[in-house]
């Protein structure tokens, strides 16, 4: 052991390499307090050599190794084991924009810097790197690639896999792969990047991504609806589309339980309307005049915006919404906002829940909560369902806990048959037990039960193809 903590510091310097107890705590549990390991050390390389050089030192000495981004996972895929062989590999240290083209509308960047950093990059080019989450303060881009992060503008823009046109890649053998090409046409066999977007940090360690731009939008409007149901919410949604095509840039559900327990813990939140069952959060964007001034496209969208739900609100009858507020300003866009964006912290303070991270085709939201929640009432009388999501691509956090924070010791010990009643009715829908937080180790003996054989001996070949040792992040997704 002395020998590669010696090696490693020889690397990337003994400052970072960290093997003291109170140095390492921060990294070895995850942000939801669920899991907690136990590394050999953490190594904290600056550069992509000195990663490519930890990778070969760590392999040989048959050490296993678990990268880590901004620590920010749901499923603990950034947390070691307690066996304490394994060294945890931190990128936060590379944190560089490598450059950025604005003809080609890319930015290069690496692994270690915070998403809302790279947003900013991107502003202060006049250009949108769209990727946003609740997180985007601290979540690293090699974490967001590393999960197929979504976020509130999948919608519009797509997840994490379809903004990355190249990579940079460490494999396990510690070889470099620079597949770091602004290419949005390269069809020159398999699309090698492809492998390492969502793969959890199993097949290599990503360094740096070159990541789509777009024009930064010149209009922006916001809107908070009270809604009767969720499957108003998805003819809503049609309605929206239908009227402004691309415009819609989000389209987010959110139940009055979610939004009690915003207003119950995080200061200063108030909802914006009368008490409803269901909200929707819709926000258009769009490039306006070019010539006038942000405030004024801003206008002049709202007021589209405000006519389409004045006409929505006569026919309530077939629409079903009870009320609307539009946003008339930037910073009551915000407030809205960070009503959504609060629900996992609020979560997160009210205690430990059961969380599920689901997908199933939009048409089908409305089936999946009414059948769910049915299942889940009858068999967990009392039980609290904290339900909120992307409904515009299918995507809903849909998660149980106990009111009384007494009762969930006892309600967390049922995960194992409150996962069967969910996920068996996802699978029934056609959807996904995950659908933009991974696998890690929460969810790895699941995807046993719901991916078919051919998948997952698929899934194995790879990576003994790519990882024959099994040294990265092991006991992660397979």
């Amino acid at each position: 052991m002395d020998d590669l903590i010696d090696t490693l510091s020889t690397i990337v310097g003994p400052a970072n390499v960290l093997t003291a107890d109170a140095d390492m705590s921060p990294y070895l549990g995850d942000w939801r307090g669920r899991y907690r390991g136990v590394a050999r050390c953490v190594a904290r390389p600056g550069n992509t050599a000195e990663v490519s050089a930890v990778v070969r030192a760590c392999a040989r000495a048959g050490a296993p190794i678990v990268p880590q981004g901004g620590n920010t996972s749901h499923c603990g895929a950034g947390i070691p084991d307690t066996t304490g062989r394994e060294v945890l590999v931190s990128l936060s240290r590379m944190n560089a924009i490598r450059a950025i083209d604005t003809a080609n509308n890319t930015i290069t960047v690496e692994a270690g810097c915070i998403l809302q950093n790279v947003q900013e990059a991107a502003e202060a080019a006049d250009r949108l790197f769209p990727l946003s989450l609740a997180a985007e303060g601290s979540c690293q881009i090699g974490g967001n690639l590393a999960t197929n992060a979504g976020g509130v503008q999948v919608l519009r823009y797509g997840n994490a896999r379809e903004l990355t046109l190249g990579l940079e890649v460490v494999l396990p053998g510690g070889e470099i792969w620079d597949g770091l090409r602004g290419l949005r046409k390269d069809n020159t066999g398999y699309d090698l990047k492809q492998l390492f977007i969502g793969s959890e940090g199993t097949l290599g360690l990503i360094t740096a991504a070159v990541l789509k731009l777009f024009p930064r939008p010149r209009a922006k409007a916001t809107a908070w609806l009270s809604i009767d149901s969720a499957q108003s919410a998805i003819r809503l949604l049609n309605e929206f589309q239908a009227a402004f095509g691309t415009m819609l840039t989000a389209c987010e559900l959110v139940s009055e339980v979610s939004l009690g327990l915003v207003k119950k813990h995080i200061r200063g939140a108030q909802a914006p309307s009368a008490s409803s069952p269901w909200y929707l959060l819709v926000e258009l964007s769009g490039p306006g005049d070019y010539d006038d001034a942000d405030d004024n496209a801003d206008d002049a969208l709202r007021a589209s915006l405000e006519g389409f739900l004045e006409d929505a609100l006569e026919k309530n009858g077939s629409r079903s919404i009870a009320d609307a507020v539009v946003a008339q300003s930037g910073e009551q866009a915000e407030r809205l906002w960070t009503l959504r964006e609060s629900i996992s912290e609020a979560q997160k303070i009210e205690g430990i829940s059961i969380k599920h991270d689901i997908s199933v085709p939009v048409s089908r939201i409305g089936e999946f909560l009414d059948r769910a929640d049915a299942a889940l009432r009858a068999a967990y009388p009392g039980i609290r369902i904290v339900a909120f999501g992307h409904v515009g691509d299918g995507n809903l956090h849909y998660n149980q806990s106990k009111p009384e924070a007494g009762e969930n010791a006892a309600f967390i010990a049922a995960q194992p048959q409150v996962n069967r009643i969910v996920h068996g009715i996802v699978h029934a829908l056609g959807g996904s037990i995950s659908a933009e937080h991974g696998i890690g180790q929460l969810k790895r003996e699941e995807l046993q039960r719901y991916k078919s054989p051919v998948e997952l001996s698929m899934m194995r070949s790879v990576k003994q193809a790519l990882d024959p040792r099994g040294l990265m992040n092991p006991g992660k997704v397979l």
